[in-house]
């Protein structure tokens, strides 16, 4: 890992316990927290975004484990702990592998950083399309400015409805 590449995952693992910490606070709050939920987010809805599925999911890396809960647009998202937050990252729904994800920082592209060899499907799978999602504020996880790149391993784009994301649209908090 390069010095930049550790200095920007410091950040992160330090940006990523506050975010939980604050969103398990504010879901053990039963969202009566001084902080108000996105708006269209209810304190249910909250809660299904962050509980865990139980147990671990044969297809996934027996070394990984889930971070958070069904995330709209994306399913479940699986990482060792030493690759959490940038990954890669695997996502997960309805049983099956669904994706490989990382996660670069604005800062990190501005700087003309490579990376070769991260984005790779998981055995069984191959990737069918990439997409790169800016991320200006970030968000939970990862609040620096970001990209999220995802490559799917399947055509079209179905995971837009996932999580029960009934617009088909990506939401503005997320």
């Amino acid at each position: 890992m390069n010095e930049t590449r550790t200095s920007a995952f410091r950040t992160a693992v330090k940006t990523m316990g506050c975010a939980a910490a604050a969103l398990l606070a504010l879901h053990a709050a039963g969202a009566n927290a001084a902080e108000p939920l996105p708006p269209g987010v209810t304190p249910a809805y909250m809660n299904y975004i962050m509980t865990p599925l139980k147990g671990h999911p044969a297809s996934m890396p027996a070394d990984t484990q889930g971070f958070g809960g069904c995330v709209p647009t994306m399913g479940y998202h699986y990482a060792r702990p030493q690759n959490w937050p940038f990954g890669p990252i695997y996502g997960y729904y309805q049983g099956k592998p669904v994706f490989t994800e990382i996660m670069v920082s604005k800062a990190a592209f501005i700087a003309g950083t490579s990376w070769n060899d991260q984005l790779k499907a998981l055995p069984g799978y191959h990737i069918d399309h990439v997409d790169i999602w800016y991320e200006a504020h970030g968000h939970p996880g990862y609040e620096a400015p970001h990209y999220d790149i995802h490559a799917w391993y399947m055509a079209g784009r179905p995971y837009m409805t996932w999580c029960r994301n009934t617009s088909g649209i990506k939401p503005a908090w997320l």
